[in-house]
């Protein structure tokens, strides 16, 4: 008896274990990461900035929205809102209020499909068998049969009334006190709503910097935008796997980049040219997926610095 029930008990248990830890602990256990990027011109002074992407907000998760209110203490220079703000159709007003003292900063942002559809229940193995099989995202700009619309013009109008610029498929700019910064984002490339050509034609050579922007990293706005010689692309997404493997790191991306570079800096090359690519792990999950192991909620305040000199 011992023999035959000892070993797939203790297999249920340590499944179990691992469960309660995922959702219970690694999923609320927020971080900051901190990441310099060596990408403005010599004699500029460092700049600060702020990514927070994927909050995925349900109503309810207090500690998620006090932790994202805490990070205006950095005092960053600008904030980078890289989408996926929603998982909850009425999620909008927290959303707002954890991110209402970061809305006093200047801002940007791309949205990401979760801000315009609601999540839809599915078999988490479905991510495995598409990552094999090479399928991602949906196949237009029309959600799946059954998913619901996400209020996502709230959410536009707040960003926009404080001052933040919205950046799908269009460009923008922000002023810090004397420096400009050219920004050009994407709209979400997983749900085939990007159009590069309307965005075209690479950095502002008016503007002290010229950062690019989208929500989903796919290899081809990725090779879009370091063709065009943009120093730096900021992305999100890809949960940073999620459910990751310790000492091994992420089996999925939820889209085409490799998963190496599923969180964290790293550079993209295409046409010969390289940009510094840094993908947020991001600081929520789908509300019907709410784990995360060896892969914590994450925010990142990047250090824009000047290379130094060879």
């Amino acid at each position: 008896m011992r023999a035959r029930y000892g070993v797939p008990l203790s297999l249920t248990a340590v499944g179990a274990a691992g469960l309660a830890y995922a959702a219970g602990f690694e999923a609320r256990s927020f971080r900051l990461r901190r990441v310099t990027v060596p990408v403005l011109p010599r004699g500029m002074r460092p700049l600060r900035v702020l990514q927070v992407s994927d909050i995925h907000m349900v109503r309810g998760q207090r500690k998620k929205q006090r932790w994202l209110q805490s990070l205006a203490g950095l005092r960053p220079d600008f904030v980078i809102n890289t989408g996926d703000n929603l998982s909850d159709t009425d999620g909008v007003p927290e959303t707002l209020d954890a991110l209402g003292p970061l809305m006093e900063f200047p801002g940007a942002y791309v949205f990401g499909s979760n801000d315009y559809y609601g999540p839809k229940l599915r078999n988490p193995a479905r991510y495995l068998l598409e990552r094999v099989q090479g399928r991602h995202g949906l196949n237009g700009n029309a959600p799946a049969v059954g998913v619901v619309r996400n209020p996502w013009e709230d959410l536009r109008d707040a960003f926009d009334t404080a001052g933040w610029v919205g950046l799908s498929n269009s460009r923008g700019r922000l002023k810090l006190e004397g420096i400009e910064i050219a920004l050009t984002g994407l709209d979400d490339p997983h749900i085939k709503r990007d159009r590069y050509a309307e965005v075209a034609g690479g950095p502002e050579s008016d503007a002290d910097l010229s950062l690019a922007v989208v929500h989903a990293p796919y290899l081809r706005s990725l090779d879009a935008f370091a063709t065009d010689g943009y120093p730096l692309i900021l992305a999100g997404h890809t949960h940073g796997g999620q459910l990751c493997i310790p000492f091994y790191g992420a089996l999925v991306t939820n889209c085409d980049i490799d998963t190496d570079r599923a969180k964290g800096l790293s550079t993209h090359t295409a046409a010969g040219r390289t940009s510094f690519l840094h993908v947020s792990a991001g600081c929520g999950t789908n509300r019907y997926t709410p784990v995360r192991f060896a892969c914590p909620p994450e925010a990142t305040l990047l250090t824009l610095t000047a290379p130094d000199r060879g």
